[in-house]
């Protein structure tokens, strides 16, 4: 790319980043800005700013977005039952929008002619980076040094970074890790091999559930139009509920999943999951749609969740379809509000007992007792929707006289 002098780049402080910091620098003679993303990781990013501008950053931000991405990012994905695959709470595809909106914000404030990612040439990351970042400004340039250099292996990353004077971390990690405040990601080493079992230490969020308390927890959380909103009746802010959650749920070993996707550029990958909060929420969320949503409303919000999900995996958060999908979702959510209690044990969530003011549950209805309910209307009912089955059954007896 030509004329490149300015660049905001996605920084985490680790080895990757801080070779794409300097190799920018070295390679388009430009200066490099740096944005780290506070999405509630467990990591300490205290030092990061220290380590960029030691790296050559001519400027570097450290953005707390955790509010933002609770309340704008992944209520909107719960409110419409995100879940890629059937088994992916989609707890990575859910950060990469927002890191791309303060990477274009940043571009934006200080005039840079570009931005830069770490994401490889074989993951799902560079798609959601750079659909993100050519929907929200069409003329903005994407650097991906993945794509561009010939450092492609650990050793000449090391190589380099000590060629460079770059510090690196004296403990080599056994994983490829990506964590935000809903989960923790792993990959690589022995998971690369889906005939394995993941390695004892890929933990982090939860405990195995062989070390999980002997002692159930029992949890109430309140939703309001399908957000959560109180645990236990305290009422606290989006991601404050997240990271309570991500807590109890961890200590009690819930939201690992160990799982073969399908990969959006046409491979299949392995990864280990952790997702207490998500877990938790999922699970609630759902109990108490049963309670407050018509069935043919679930229906098809069961059918778009698909498409829905895939839309977020493929890195179509900024598109068309998701933002009407979205339309939908939130529409169908207005009256699902309420409490859920559940109990929380060895890695298990069961919902115990759900209420809502705007429940679709009537008891003189659904009684064994007697009731207004006139049971004979039945009768005419199983007649009209059984003439279609009739004539079915009339033409395949045809069909099958004529052969």
């Amino acid at each position: 790319m030509a004329n490149i002098k300015k660049v905001v780049l996605a920084y985490s402080g680790g080895l990757d980043t801080s070779v794409i910091l300097k190799w920018l620098i070295n390679t388009y003679n430009c200066e490099v800005i740096t944005m780290t993303a506070d999405l509630g990781q467990p990591e300490d990013l205290s030092g990061v700013e220290e380590k960029a501008y030691k790296t050559g950053a001519s400027k570097a931000y450290v953005m707390d977005l955790r509010e933002e991405m609770a309340r704008d990012y992944y209520f909107p994905m719960l409110r419409a039952a995100g879940l890629y695959e059937n088994k992916y709470l989609l707890g990575t595809s859910i950060a990469r929008p927002i890191i791309t909106k303060a990477l274009v914000d940043i571009a934006h404030k200080e005039g840079a002619d570009a931005i830069a990612h770490g994401a490889t040439g074989k993951g799902n990351d560079q798609v959601r980076f750079e659909f993100s970042a050519k929907a929200l400004d069409p003329a903005i340039k994407v650097i991906a040094p993945w794509r561009e250099w010939d450092l492609m292996s650990r050793t000449a990353l090391n190589a380099f970074a000590d060629a460079n004077g770059i510090p690196i971390s004296s403990g080599a990690k056994r994983y490829s890790m990506d964590a935000n405040m809903l989960h923790t990601s792993f990959e690589g080493s022995e998971l690369e091999d889906p005939g394995l079992a993941p390695d004892k230490s890929c933990h982090e969020r939860c405990v195995p559930v062989e070390e999980a308390p002997d002692e159930a927890e029992i949890i109430t959380v309140d939703f309001v139009k399908g957000n959560p909103v109180a645990i236990n009746g305290k009422k606290m802010s989006p991601y404050e509920i997240v990271h309570e959650l991500a807590i109890l749920g961890g200590k009690h070993g819930i939201g690992r999943s160990d799982i073969v996707e399908n990969r959006y550029v046409g491979m299949k990958c392995r990864g280990v999951y952790e997702n207490p909060a998500g877990t938790i929420l999922y699970i609630l969320h759902q109990d108490l749609e049963g309670l407050c949503l018509d069935r043919n409303v679930l229906s098809i919000r069961n059918q778009l969740a698909v498409p829905y999900s895939e839309a977020v995996y493929d890195g179509y958060w900024f598109s068309p379809e998701r933002e009407a999908m979205q339309a939908f979702m939130d529409k169908a959510q207005e009256m699902v509000t309420g409490s859920v209690t559940a109990k929380l044990y060895k890695g298990g969530v069961w919902p115990l007992s759900r209420t809502s003011p705007f429940s679709l549950f009537n008891k003189e209805l659904a009684t064994f007792e007697d009731s207004d309910y006139d049971h004979h209307d039945a009768a005419g009912f199983i007649r009209l929707h059984s003439l279609r089955l009739m004539q079915y059954a009339r033409a395949k007896k045809h069909l099958a006289e004529t052969k």
